[in-house]
């Protein structure tokens, strides 16, 4: 049996498939220590897995919360502060009083080496580490050891000798080599990346080491931020690439619940607890290597994911302005909500729900937690007096100002892409998602929202789909006319068979391996490129670039001379996926005998809400809002003007009265 678990900052998610039937489970989380939670989950499922997939934060909170290893940066002499300096770039130009984002290094751990190498590979000052320095650094006993030299990505000798001088010297820590970990140009990024991975591999070395320890299992893969999965060997010694392991997640499932439904563009909206996470699939899953996490970039692929601080725990308050607001900050598993009765006292987006009547008392997690509406309504009550305001009104106002930061999040991932919202359905689930859904999308002109089976636990599904991948890149700076297309066949047949080396060293068949090139390409004189998958036609890549480049920025020019920067090949290791059960559909409308009627606000109006409960509808089961269906692991609100059905694979699909 194979099981995905997924750490979140409120809950620990789990899916698996017994005989064909789909079993879950959410289980609070335990920031201090997130394997406890899983061991607990683990012990309430009373089976024994083979398989675990697994969906983590750790890597994540320890950048976050700077909580990682203590790092010792050695890097060309004369660029000690290249990551504290990073670029000119300003994330708000009117602000004078920005703060650059600590580096992960403190000045007196960072140490110039006298070395050089030019950008054509050529050593022009040897490496020279003196006796003392290598006593010094042996003093110093550092956590983890980060090698970033100029032009390391030509060539990478001085790193690799570095490592090997001080391992003869009884240096024994963790290594993070920049050509290893990235071998591509630009310094501050390359050098950014391999210092968060030597932040944050001991870390992870020490979690991961721990989880193999305590769980029964024959294999524990991690999910990686590029979608797909890893040995848990591997995610010990590369832990920088599981920044995103867990929204990774929540994407793959958006894709496979997008070829289920037969739709091409989606939008994967993921909201649980502490966060939103958004991402938009043309198609296929979207990839970028220009992510960051709290402002400190990562150069390595990763899912082009957007988040915003806004959950269903998500504090909502008045600022110093009196204008009310929505997170980012938090009530987390502990308190939490008000209404989990865990001892919390500010108001949140799941407490607004409870109060508008969109959550019913014992409607969540199973009726594992009882809501109480009474301490929500105490606290409510206090707030909308000072804002001169009804308690119906303000819970409203708090899910408002929270669905406005997400539609922005939305925007970032569509129009500020290319791609036109209204295009795409919507797939929303987390714990949150289903509740917002129909808002979001009628505000961005989205005409269909899909609510996945078990969304409360979809990013645990989204494990189960996900395939063994591994990336490899490698600069490479040419221009036409001069590039020599057998050379670059030739470059990446190399880095493919790189990348076919590590998926055989983590047990997979070469039957079960295929692969994907790509090329970073751009015009000469661009700061940036774009990514143009390998044609079996290599005369035809520069017209591919030109084409691509006039589609998403409305431009070309076929005077000026194109470069290839990057070569990229993606290993994807297939895995047996699980088959979701599909049934005949028995098109009717609900019956009435599983439908109540409660009471509760909408629009600034007490309204009258259909309940039926998500367990009680059948495949082909249609009906309209206003309605609420609750269901174990999370809760979906139709408004007025909306309609719903359940597809044969149990998916809510949902439309406004007046979609096409």
């Amino acid at each position: 049996m194979i099981i995905g678990i997924d750490t979140g900052g409120t809950f620990t998610d789990f899916f698996w498939l017994e005989s064909g039937e789909i079993r879950v489970l959410k289980e609070p989380s335990t920031p201090e220590d997130p394997a406890r939670a899983i061991l607990n989950g683990l012990a309430r499922t009373e089976h024994k897995f083979s398989t675990i997939i697994h969906g983590t934060t750790v890597a994540t909170n320890s950048v976050l919360e700077r909580k990682g290893a203590e790092v010792l940066l050695l890097c060309t002499k004369g660029f000690e502060d290249v990551i504290e300096i990073g670029r000119q770039n300003r994330s708000d130009i009117y602000d004078l009083n920005v703060d650059r984002p600590e580096p992960l290094v403190d000045r007196d751990y960072r140490i110039g080496i006298p070395e050089r190498i030019d950008f054509d590979g050529n050593v022009i000052k040897p490496l020279n580490i003196s006796d003392t320095l290598i006593e010094n650094i042996k003093k110093s006993n550092p956590d983890s050891v980060a090698v970033c030299y100029l032009f390391s990505y030509v060539n990478p000798s001085h790193e690799t000798e570095t490592r090997q001088l001080l391992q003869n010297a009884g240096i024994e820590t963790y290594w993070s080599l920049s050509s290893e970990v990235i071998p591509e140009y630009r310094e501050y990024e390359r050098w950014s990346t391999t210092v968060i991975n030597a932040f944050v591999t001991p870390v992870m070395d020490k979690y991961i080491g721990s989880l193999q320890n305590q769980l029964s299992v024959d294999h524990l893969r991690i999910m990686q931020s590029n979608g797909g999965s890893m040995s848990a060997e591997a995610a010990r010694k590369q832990s920088v690439q599981t920044l995103l392991s867990g929204p990774a997640g929540g994407v793959v499932a958006a894709k496979t619940v997008a070829e289920q439904c037969g739709l091409t563009n989606v939008i994967s909206f993921d909201m649980g607890g502490t966060s939103t996470d958004v991402s938009f699939l043309p198609g296929h899953i979207q990839t970028t290597d220009e992510a960051s996490i709290d402002d400190l970039p990562v150069m390595l692929p990763m899912i082009n994911i957007h988040t915003v601080g806004a959950g269903g725990g998500s504090i909502a308050y008045r600022d110093k302005a009196g204008v009310l607001q929505v997170g980012p900050e938090s009530a987390g598993a502990e308190p939490g909500p008000i209404c989990y009765d865990k001892g919390g006292n500010q108001l949140t987006v799941t407490d607004a729900h409870l109060l508008t009547g969109h959550l019913q008392s014992q409607s969540v997690f199973g009726n594992s937690i009882t809501l109480n509406k009474g301490n929500a309504e105490k606290i409510a009550v206090n707030i909308a007096r000072d804002l001169d305001v009804e308690v119906p009104e303000l819970a409203e106002s708090i899910l408002a100002v929270a669905n406005a930061r997400m539609e922005r999040a939305i925007r970032v991932i569509s129009v500020e892409q290319g791609y036109d919202p209204g295009d795409a359905a919507l797939i929303t689930f987390g714990g949150a998602g289903p509740m917002h859904g129909c808002a979001i999308a009628e505000s961005l002109g989205i005409p269909e929202v899909v609510v996945p089976v078990h969304a409360g636990v979809f990013s645990a599904f989204g494990l189960l789909w996900a395939d063994v991948v591994r990336d490899a890149t490698q600069t490479h700076i040419v221009r036409t006319p001069n590039i020599h297309w057998n050379d670059i066949q030739s470059r990446l047949q190399s880095l493919q068979q790189r990348v076919k080396s590590d998926l055989l060293s983590q047990g997979l068949s070469k039957d079960d391996i295929r692969f994907e090139w790509q090329l970073e390409m751009r015009y000469q004189g661009q700061s940036y490129q774009l990514e143009i998958p390998w044609d079996n036609n290599p005369e035809e890549m520069v017209e591919a670039f030109h084409q691509r480049h006039s589609a998403k920025y409305k431009f070309r020019d076929n005077e000026r001379s194109v470069e290839i920067v990057t070569l990229k090949v993606k290993g994807i290791g297939e895995v047996k996926k699980p088959e979701l059960p599909a049934f005949d559909l028995n098109e009717q409308p609900v019956p009435e005998a599983i439908q109540t009627t409660i009471s509760g606000f909408h629009n600034g109006t007490p309204q009258e809400f259909t309940l039926i409960k998500r367990d009680d509808l059948r495949p082909g089961y249609f009906g309209e809002g206003p309605c609420i269906i609750p269901e174990q692991t999370a809760t979906t609100f139709v408004p007025p003007h909306w309609q719903f059905r359940v597809d044969e694979h149990q998916h809510l699909r949902l439309t406004g009265k007046n979609s096409d």
